[in-house]
Parts: C-alpha cells; structure tokens; sequence
C-alpha cells in the first residue's frame, strides 16, 4: 500500500472573543490543515503555530512546503511511520508543527484502517480527561465574569493568564478564589512574563490560595530560575515553553528544574515524540499536563487521545478550540461537565467533511 495522494490546505480561523497573554494579543489563529490518502482511507492532521512559542508562522511555511512536503509523502509505506517522520525532520528541522500535523495525519490514517481511535491503539489508559479553561489578561470584574461564565458552563478547571504585574495577577487570583473556593481548581499561567524576582512577589501574594500549579513564569531561555523557583516554592511548577523537545526534557529532569511539564504537540513534533518526552517525565517522577495552542479541534483531537493513553498524564489545558469561529473540525472531541471525550469515530475522529 502505498501514500497515493497528499493534500495541503491554509485556513485563517477567527476567535470569537481576542484574548491577551504577556508576550500577545490574539484574535485569530493561522491552520494548515494536511490530509493524506491510501488505498481508500484519508488520515488528518493540521498545524496551528504560535510564533512566539516555536517560530513557524504559517504563511510563509505553506508556499514552501506545499510542493516538497508531498514529495516527500507520495508513494511512500502509509505505516512506516518513523521513517516519513525522520524525513521530514531533516528536511524541515525548524517546523516541529508540521511535523506533528504528519505525525497526526499517520496515526489517524492507521486508526481509519484499524477501525480504532487512535487513544486505544497508543495505551487507552482512560476515556476521559477533565480539561481547564483560559481566562487571558484582563481587567478584574471582566476576570470575574468571565469566570462565572465558564463555570456556568460546567468548567471546574479555570487557568488564569498574567505575567505583567505580580500585583493586579494576584488581586485577580485571590478574587476568583474568594468567589468559587473549593468549588473549583486554579491554575496560572505567567507566559515568561516574570523574572525570579516577579514570581516570587506572586506568589507571596496569594500564598492564601491553593493554586494546582505555576506555568512557566520566568524566560524560555533561563531554565535556571525556573529550577530556583521550583526549589523555593510548594506551588507546582511547570515547564511549557522551555520545553520543545526531547532534549529539553532530558535537561529540564535531569536538574529537577520543574514539577511538570506542558507537552504541547506542535512544540515537540506530534504523538510520537510526545510519547517519548512522557517517558523522560515519568521515569523523573514529573507530572505531565497535555496542552495546546489555538487549535481546531481536529488538534485537540490528537492531544486529547494522547492524554488519554498514558497513566502519567494526569492534567489536560485542551480548550484551543472552543473560541474558534467556523471550525470545520467542531465536533471531532466532546465536552460534558468539564470533561473532554473523543468521538466514537476511528483514527481521531475526524471525516474531512467541513474542508
């Protein structure tokens, strides 16, 4: 069996509400969709990058790529997995999302074949995962609302984004608390928007909140304040954009810089590297959180049906999709009551039909 057909397409999706984090403001989110063809099947995947976080900006990749990622694919073994991934790297060694948007589309084309979601071929550890919603840098009272708002809609998980002043992020912290208390969980993340100095002013402030954890809050760069603050703190820290790769990892354990790691798969290249990154997280007894980008839910799929694979992922950030206007993926995860959920359909759930 061989590859007979490979298929690139752009898409600009708009969010419906612009959000703020320390280094951005965010109001639409850049896709290259990919789908590969054999033997009758198609396997999906896709590619939504941050700039910021691993350089791959989507326009300029496409007109490079559209021509000689195919010629890489075409006629190849469908299943010989590791091998197209390998060529890919070498040819693209900058472009950790493409890679995964292959590395997507491989594993969904082996689930359509199996007639299996790609979580059960991969571990099928759990069938569910309780996801966290974000709330970016905003004013108090539109903090406040828009926490009443996702908790309304079933959230029990709220992720609170700042970096910019120790002081405003804690006052909002500490008055969402106020107001849900145990009825939820709290997580922050600081975007590299703190120095050592900064993170610690935090968490002084809200040393009276019990907060699940602290995401990346110092420099990618600068793993060293990260493991300084790791050592000074109860609080979970957690490694997300100083984390790209499987040596990243291999350094972030090695020292014992940081509590967790977010394994995001357009930073490290898709499922089968995330795979591996686990490995390094798990055998470092580091505690795991699958994350995202502003993704379809087609991405989410992915990252979803790896959270669920592995025993160690014990926390999910998998809410990309659900501020996405004319998603053509919608409906490829499912939500309920603050829980995410793969579709019952093969491979990760997703038929091509809205593209």
């Amino acid at each position: 069996m061989k590859i007979t057909r490979v298929e690139l397409t752009p898409l600009s999706l708009k969010l419906r509400s612009p959000y703020t984090v320390a280094y951005q403001t965010f109001d639409r989110s850049d896709h290259l969709f990919l789908r590969l063809e054999a033997g009758g099947k198609s396997g999906w995947g896709c590619m939504a990058p941050d700039v910021f976080v691993t350089g791959e900006d989507v326009g300029k990749i496409y007109p490079e790529v559209r021509e000689a990622l195919p010629a890489l694919l075409l006629g190849g073994d469908p299943f010989r997995r590791a091998q197209h991934l390998d060529r890919i790297k070498k040819a693209f060694p900058l472009y950790p999302g493409l890679r995964a948007a292959a590395d997507m589309a491989l594993w969904d084309l082996l689930g359509n074949y199996a007639g299996l979601p790609v979580w059960k071929i991969i571990g099928g550890y759990r069938s569910r995962i309780e996801t966290s919603i974000t709330i970016g840098i905003c004013p108090l009272e539109e903090t406040l609302e828009q926490a009443r708002e996702f908790v309304s809609q079933g959230f029990g998980i709220l992720k609170i984004k700042g970096g910019m002043s120790p002081e405003e992020d804690g006052e909002r912290v500490i008055r969402v608390h106020e107001e849900f208390g145990g009825k939820i969980r709290l997580r922050f993340d600081a975007n590299q928007g703190y120095d050592i100095k900064g993170t610690m002013a935090f968490l002084d402030i809200i040393r009276e909140v019990p907060l699940e954890l602290l995401e990346q809050p110092t420099g990618k760069e600068d793993t060293e304040a990260l493991g300084h603050i790791t050592n000074r703190t109860e609080v979970n820290i957690m490694a997300d954009e100083s984390l790209l790769s499987l040596m990243d990892a291999f350094k972030l354990a090695r020292k014992g810089l940081v509590d967790m790691m977010n394994i995001k798969l357009l930073k490290v290249g898709g499922i089968t590297d995330a795979i591996q990154v686990d490995s390094v997280a798990r055998s470092a007894k580091i505690k795991v959180m699958v994350g995202c980008m502003d993704e379809s839910a087609l991405g989410i799929s992915a990252g979803l049906h790896f959270a669920l694979s592995r025993k160690n992922i014990l926390y999910a950030d998998l809410d990309g999709h659900f501020d996405l206007v004319d998603d053509p993926a919608a409906g490829a995860v499912l939500f309920k009551k603050g829980f995410l959920y793969p579709s019952e359909k093969p491979g990760l759930g997703f038929e091509g039909t809205g593209l």
